[in-house]
């Protein structure tokens, strides 16, 4: 650790962690690995803990996986509590006098790489006196919709709302859910291996989204006609970071200067040593996934052939 600390220039200290005591100790041991799986268990759940200037933890984001993890622009939003859009993000603007509207691609400059997560967010300026309709409305009234589309392997979540206001409908006796004022409403989108991956080079070197609004902007007393926004985007695709190590690299990533590869081969050879069984079950597990994976693909791409046919 201490050589690699050197190579990478890396000016805190870093803590060698044995029998994963301090993991434990914080409650992150990935227990989703199991005891058999010899090469592996021990290790934390991927995450990030936020601290202030004294050191002390404000906040931490932990995943399942690392294949899905937060971007550094949105753990610092979540450590600041609002949404902080970069200047130099993919933006677009629309609406009219009345609403106006804002999209923006939020999150490493827009770029998309494999697993991490980017946000689009969607700001509406409605005028003084004008609201804008949450879900459920009357028939003939239009609810605010968001919805967002891209190429397969690029995952959409679903639209995060703020919180609406009630408002009541004298003419009508009716209360509805509306929002008042600037708010924004966040798409939260990732890639996976089908269209970005670790283990091959890009296929490609942007992808085109779609961000689809309606609305229907109103007063207390009148409704203007309803509204239906279209905004499109060229985001690049990116490859991500991966160590210099034997597995890794050839698949166009971008490797890392230290060669781990001899402290890769010390493990495997004291883990072996340690668990002959295991490595056996290890690579049982690992060649029942990998077959798993190309059944699915291999399902994937003939139900696309049936439906482009």
């Amino acid at each position: 650790m201490s050589e690699f600390s050197d190579r990478q220039n890396i000016p805190y200290h870093l803590l060698s962690d044995l029998d994963s005591a301090v993991i434990r100790q914080y409650g992150i041991l990935n227990d989703s690995i199991e005891p058999g799986d010899v090469f592996l268990y021990g290790i934390p759940y991927p995450g990030v803990y936020m601290c202030d200037e004294e050191g002390v933890v404000i906040s931490k984001s932990f995943h399942d996986t690392y294949k899905k993890r937060d971007s550094a622009d949105l753990l610092l939003d979540a450590a600041l509590g609002r949404v902080v859009v970069n200047e130099n993000s993919p933006q677009a603007k629309g609406g009219d006098d009345e609403v106006a509207i804002h999209v923006a691609v939020h999150g490493g400059d827009g770029s998309i790489r494999q697993g991490i997560v980017r946000q689009l967010v969607i700001r509406f300026e409605p005028g003084d006196g004008l609201h804008l309709y949450g879900e459920p409305v009357p028939e003939g009234m239009r609810a605010l919709t968001v919805n967002a589309s891209g190429p397969p392997g690029l995952v959409f979540q679903e639209p995060r709302f703020p919180e609406t206001e009630s408002l009541y409908l004298a003419a009508m006796d009716l209360t509805l859910q509306v929002w008042k004022g600037a708010f924004e409403i966040t798409v939260p989108f990732y890639p996976v291996g089908e269209l970005a991956s670790e283990t091959r080079p890009l296929d490609q070197g942007s992808v085109d989204i779609s961000v689809d609004i309606q609305y229907q902007a109103c007063d207390d007393e009148t409704c203007r006609l309803p509204k239906s926004e279209s905004f499109q985007f060229e985001l690049p695709l990116d490859v991500i970071d991966v160590p210099n190590i034997d597995v890794h690299t050839g698949h166009g990533q971008r490797e890392g200067a230290y060669d781990g590869t001899p402290h890769l081969r010390r493990l495997f050879l004291r883990k072996l040593k340690e668990h002959p069984l295991g490595f056996i079950r290890y690579l049982f597990k690992h060649v029942r996934l990998m077959r798993a994976s190309k059944r699915r693909a291999k399902e994937s791409n003939r139900q696309m052939n049936v439906h482009d046919d």
